[in-house]
């Protein structure tokens, strides 16, 4: 039974969090409030969202978990990799700021027509009830832990404040809360470690008690990881709308610049701490002590675990809300750029293309809501089959979508048929990796989908031009 302090302390984060849902309410009218925040965010909004909405559970529990088994120190490269990723999206975010849509279907439709806008919507629409429902699954899972309730009741709990609050604000509120998820997950995460420290004797007792190889940077992961991780990120981020969605929502291109950059340093600052928790726990293991959760639930609550065991009542209370928040500030935004892709490319283009703004914008609350539960339905049930489709067609868009989406940017030769071939071919490769019928060892197959989708883009571009071929100005600066 953990103090009563640690829930009291849950207990007011979820209730700041339904209280930021409610006060952001206040600032949406219109589908472009609820999708891109009105474009209105500056640097440290775009900063504290793109940062919260990344580290989720594999971003905290997970780094400690690789830690505390088979990459050491070296698991900090998960986060690091996504440092190096926002800064070079910060030099590309002005011009993909410069099209001035809400969703990447959206430039395709204007870029390369119908048939590329629908291929496009659909690829990054599936996984967005996958990604969200397995947020909210270890967001319950966390909670179930803590307050010792069922599972089912737990991600009922989380789903329904997640679906809550950014039904009423969208990304207004998804953004207010990120800063204030962001602030619990850093702190609680970096204020755990020299209590850590001390109760397995400090640095030096730490240092001897594990292996040498664990405290090197690259010795576990490897640069064959990190080189992947680095790719797939970029390809992943520059595409998914839950990423993409904050550089629109900028008030202008220096505030999406500086704001991926400055997520970038706080990236660079987190990614230790996570992995020197989880080394710390393997050392605390090794000097015969055990830790709570881990032979119930497996090494993935070693963090929480831990934290039990070495922290005082309220930072014990500020951890734990730390680690609901990671997983809750990741759920909230994969569900906000669901709704987004549905009612700005599916529904307003070709259900109701007179919809006015205003009615955009109480369309996104209703899909949000819908969204939302058919997300907690798939987290209480866990229904796997469901998930693993979801989560099969969120690489599709890392390998096959990334390529002309990019390049459309820059090279004014992509044509239509080329782009579609390009984003066909980059993930059936994701495809016949997933099936087993080929395999691509450590590289994975999103680094060989994307150089297939590349070849095919520019060759097919090359055999079939459009017809009346036009330039990225001609589309979005005229």
């Amino acid at each position: 039974m953990l103090p009563a302090i640690v829930y009291v302390i849950v207990v007011l984060y979820l209730l700041t969090l339904l209280g930021i849902g409610l006060y952001s309410a206040r600032l949406v009218k219109t589908d472009i409030d609820f999708m891109l925040a009105g474009r209105r965010l500056g640097p440290i909004l775009i900063a504290g969202t793109l940062a919260a909405t990344e580290v989720g559970g594999g971003s905290s529990m997970g780094v400690a978990q690789k830690a505390f088994t088979d990459w050491g120190l070296s698991s900090a490269w998960y986060v690091l990799t996504m440092a190096i990723v926002f800064i070079i999206l910060a030099f590309l975010a002005p011009k993909l700021r410069s099209t001035m849509v809400a969703t990447v279907p959206e430039f395709f439709a204007k870029r390369y027509g119908k048939e590329n806008h629908i291929l496009t919507a659909i690829v990054l629409l599936l996984p967005m009830i996958g990604l969200t429902a397995i947020q909210i699954m270890a967001s319950g899972i966390v909670l179930s832990i803590l307050l010792g309730i069922d599972f089912k009741i737990a991600v009922l709990i989380m789903g329904a404040v997640a679906v809550f609050y950014s039904v009423m604000g969208g990304l207004w509120s998804v953004t207010l809360t990120d800063i204030f998820q962001w602030v619990c997950v850093v702190g609680g995460i970096i204020v755990a470690v020299p209590y850590g420290l001390k109760v397995v004797g400090g640095w030096d007792t730490l240092t001897s008690t594990l292996e040498p190889w664990r405290f090197s940077i690259t010795a576990g992961i490897g640069w064959e990881t990190i080189i992947s991780l680095t790719i797939m990120y970029l390809a992943s981020f520059t595409v998914g709308q839950e990423y993409i969605q904050r550089y629109f929502a900028a008030k202008d291109d220096k505030s999406a610049k500086m704001g991926s950059i400055i997520a970038a340093i706080t990236y660079f600052i987190f990614a230790w701490f996570p992995a020197i928790l989880g080394l710390i726990a393997l050392a605390y293991i090794k000097m015969g002590h055990t830790i709570p959760y881990i032979d119930q639930y497996g090494t993935r609550y070693v963090l929480p675990g831990f934290a039990v065991v070495a922290l005082p009542a309220i930072l014990l209370g500020i951890l734990f809300a730390a680690l609901v928040s990671a997983t809750m500030s990741s759920a909230d935004s994969d569900l906000v750029a669901g709704t987004a892709i549905f009612v700005n490319d599916i529904y307003k283009p070709y259900i109701n293309p007179n919809a006015t703004h205003e009615d955009l914008g109480k369309v996104s609350k209703i899909v949000t809501a819908v969204l939302g539960i058919l997300s907690i339905l798939v987290a209480m049930f866990k229904i796997n089959v469901i998930v693993k489709v979801l989560m099969f067609s969120f690489s599709f868009r890392a390998a096959g979508i990334f390529v002309p989406y990019l390049m459309s940017h820059y090279w004014d030769k992509g044509s239509r048929i080329g782009s579609f071939i390009a984003i066909l071919l980059g993930s059936l490769v994701v495809g016949l990796d997933a099936l087993g019928i080929i395999s691509f060892g450590k590289w994975g197959a999103v680094i060989p989908g994307i150089i297939l989708s590349f070849v095919a883009f520019v060759v097919f571009s090359y055999i079939f031009p459009d017809k009346q071929p036009k330039t990225f100005q001609e589309v979005f600066q005229t």
